[in-house]
């Protein structure tokens, strides 16, 4: 049962929250904040409530049979772990309210230094609760919940912790996270679009179709582009910030590849897998950039 929770968790995945911190400590400069122990907490918090949703998210599939109806990709469809052993499943839901619950606990000392935080938290918790029965049937907040997680809380809230001064320099990371995890979901609802029709799901491929997925997609990868550029053309970040923009262009091959196949995308894994990278590298450079300078 144990490698089957870890199964759940979808530890692959789990890359994704300490960049996010990373970018809001870099937001604010600070770099000595990388040895503190707030940022520990921050991390772990972060690590937490990624579980959290990701456990949760695989028993309300599972529970519904949408994991059941899905043809798993590395990218989509769920980790395969409940299908394979049902007998697990009360347990992955006690494993999400835990990892919430160590989430809210390792919050509770930085929102008491930092009471902004305590909005961060509880919206951040609701997104976590809320995402699998009641968002993914609200096509525009399904878009964007990815992005607000990961981006305008998680970033923003390491930000705050971390000391940052600079409203435009947070706002510029927390959107740059924004844009690409809501990217990353994205893509990967394409090849579970008729499971999760059939499913009670409704977002946004299922309501406007698969076109308006791509331009979806379009908009976002060049709005990511787009706050880089206009940053470091303001000055709030360094030109060497534009190094950043080499591996965002792999989501260009990954927008090619949704214009050509669309739902089908999952014959072209490579692509899918060049938007995880890009999801993950494009922070990471420009956060090491903004951290050195």
């Amino acid at each position: 049962m144990l490698s089957t929770l870890m199964q759940t968790m979808r530890l692959p995945f789990l890359l994704l929250p300490p960049v996010c911190v990373l970018m809001g400590v870099a937001a604010s400069g600070q770099a000595s904040a990388l040895w503190s122990v707030d940022f520990v907490l921050l991390l772990v918090g972060a690590l937490m409530a990624h579980i959290s949703v990701n456990m949760l998210n695989e028993y309300q599939d599972f529970r519904s049979g949408l994991d059941l109806a899905t043809e798993r990709t590395p990218f989509s469809g769920g980790s395969g772990g409940l299908p394979s052993e049902p007998a697990a499943a009360p347990a992955t839901l006690a494993g999400a309210v835990a990892a919430l619950a160590l989430a809210g606990l390792a919050g509770v000392p930085l929102a008491q230094a930092h009471p902004a935080l305590w909005g961060v938290g509880l919206l951040g918790a609701i997104l976590i609760v809320t995402y699998t029965r009641q968002i993914n049937r609200m096509p525009w907040l399904c878009l964007i919940a990815p992005g607000m997680g990961f981006g305008l809380l998680m970033v923003t809230g390491a930000a705050i912790v971390a000391g940052a001064s600079s409203v435009m320099e947070v706002l510029a990371c927390a959107l740059v996270v924004f844009f690409l995890v809501n990217n990353l979901l994205l893509a990967n609802q394409f090849p579970d679009i008729r499971a999760d029709r059939d499913h009670g799901r409704e977002h946004l491929l299922i309501r406007y179709g698969e076109r308006a997925g791509v331009q979806a997609y379009a908009l976002m990868t060049f709005a990511t582009a787009a706050v880089l550029l206009v940053a470091v053309a303001t000055g709030i970040w360094p030109r060497w910030a534009l190094l950043a923009l080499l591996p965002w262009g792999l989501t260009l091959v990954t927008l090619v590849s949704l214009w050509q196949l669309g739902g089908d995308i999952a014959q072209r894994p490579q692509a899918l897998a060049m938007n995880v990278m890009a999801t993950l590298l494009t922070p990471l450079v420009l956060a090491l950039i903004l951290l050195l300078s």
